[in-house]
C-alpha cells in the first residue's frame, strides 16, 4: 500500500506524518481519515481551494488534473507547478510526499 508522507505543518500536523493510503482514495479523504484536519470547505466537491496541497514527491503518479480543478487552482494561495486540490488527487501505486500550505484562501481572507 502506498505511503503519504506529510511534511510538518504548524497547526495541522506539527511533527509531520507517514500514513498508509489505499489506492483510489483522494489525498484529502486519506488525511481526514487519519485525523489530519485539512480544510475542505466544499466537502470534497471540487468547488473551492481550501484543500490545496503541494505534491513534493510522486506528483507524476497522479492522474492529471481536469479543467475544473485547474480553474480553481488558479485562485489557490501559494500556487506552484506541483499544486493539486487534495479532494481531486487520487492516490495510485506510488508513495507521495505532500506539503500542506501554511495558509488557505479562507485564512487569508479572514486575516489569520
Amino acid at each position: 500500500m502506498p505511503i503519504i508522507k506529510i511534511l510538518p505543518h504548524p497547526e495541522l500536523c506539527p511533527q509531520g506524518a507517514e500514513i498508509e493510503a489505499p489506492a483510489g482514495k483522494s489525498i484529502c479523504r486519506v488525511l481526514l481519515d487519519h485525523d489530519i484536519d485539512i480544510e475542505h470547505a466544499c466537502e470534497l466537491s471540487c468547488a473551492c481551494t481550501t484543500c490545496h496541497v503541494i505534491v513534493r514527491a510522486g506528483f507524476n503518479s497522479l492522474d492529471p488534473s481536469d479543467e475544473d480543478e485547474d480553474d480553481l487552482l488558479d485562485r489557490a494561495w501559494g500556487l506552484t507547478p506541483l499544486s493539486r486540490l487534495s479532494c481531486q488527487a487520487r492516490v495510485r501505486d506510488q508513495d507521495l510526499t505532500i506539503e500542506i500550505p501554511k495558509y488557505s484562501i479562507n485564512q487569508v481572507k479572514e486575516g489569520h
